[in-house]
């Protein structure tokens, strides 16, 4: 049996009614919700109930998702499921360094809560968007985000990448990539995520982060920024933590460089199954498995033991 890696996602992933079932009947889920709602009153309520317009403003994408991949974790951990190591997609870093014993679990919520009001108003400040490239190399996609004044930002899998930048740079990089014979599909978010146009949102968190305790992880943690464990150094830790924003996520690397360290089972925690989707794209021979319902954490508990 190889090595078991939880994944927790990341903003785009919310949907209505996000893990209410598992809340109901669970009570390690319950109990971070209950965390989450002394910090944040309203996040439980809008998980189980808010409509999709509601859980689309960043403001309140982030709390909510990472509610929902903490639950969904405590969840197995209280099944019995041990991680090797742990991975989150941008938001659910965050997420993965609680988990992981980085950070004390409500003060990474509220580091979330703060994180999305900082990205937010940088999104105001600097308009912007972001586009799905498919059908062309990470590398031609670089090189075309260079020509349009765009960047690459989210290394999804070696079939899709992720570019952000103004909202003419978007359009100019839609037209460059039809034409090269790919296929660009622009994402209704609200900025330009994971680029130089988060650097206010980056400053911000600097100076947040600087009164934050980083503990040494018990599970390593693997970082969006350089597709590597966390480093030990808690002032190094910070700094790749508070540049996260404005850098690119090198997912496909992660999970190659997870896989080279004897990874075979991914674990995606939280609403959806977008890094499912992703960790089969990129790792054909890799099992991978989801948890947001009650079903899906009794699947993954049945799954690991026959192994």
């Amino acid at each position: 049996m190889g090595k078991v890696a939880i994944l927790f996602a990341g903003q785009g992933a919310q949907h209505e009614g996000m893990c209410a079932e598992l809340a109901q009947v669970n009570e390690a889920a319950r109990a971070v919700f209950a965390r989450c709602d002394e910090v944040r009153p309203e996040t439980s309520d809008q998980c189980w109930h808010a409509s999709k317009e509601t859980l689309s403003l960043t403001a309140n994408t982030q709390p909510c998702v990472w509610a929902a991949d903490m639950a969904c974790a405590r969840a197995l951990e209280a099944a019995g499921v041990h991680a090797d190591a742990v991975a989150g997609f941008s938001l659910g870093e965050l997420a993965a360094l609680a988990f992981a014993g980085t950070l004390d679990e409500q003060e990474a919520f509220r580091l979330v809560c703060r994180r999305s009001e900082l990205m937010d108003e940088a999104c105001q400040a600097n308009p912007g968007g972001m586009a799905a490239v498919l059908k062309l190399t990470p590398e031609r996609i670089e090189e075309l985000a260079g020509e349009a004044g765009a960047y690459a930002v989210n290394y999804n899998s070696p079939a899709q990448t992720v570019c952000a930048g103004s909202k003419e740079a978007i359009a100019a990089l839609c037209d460059l990539a039809k034409q090269a014979g790919g296929r660009a599909m622009p994402l209704a978010v609200q900025g330009a995520f994971h680029s130089p146009l988060m650097t206010s949102a980056r400053e911000g968190l600097e100076k947040v982060l600087a009164g934050v305790e980083f503990k040494a992880a018990e599970t390593p943690v693997w970082a969006n920024a350089t597709a590597t464990p966390y480093p030990a150094d808690a002032a190094e830790a910070r700094e790749l933590l508070a540049a996260q924003v404005a850098s690119p996520v090198r997912w496909a690397q992660t999970l190659a460089g997870l896989a080279e360290e004897g990874f075979d089972t991914f674990i995606e925690v939280g609403p959806g199954k977008t890094l499912t989707g992703l960790v089969k794209r990129t790792l054909p021979q890799a099992r991978a498995l989801s948890c947001e319902t009650p079903d899906e954490v009794a699947a993954v508990v049945a799954a690991l033991k026959e192994d």
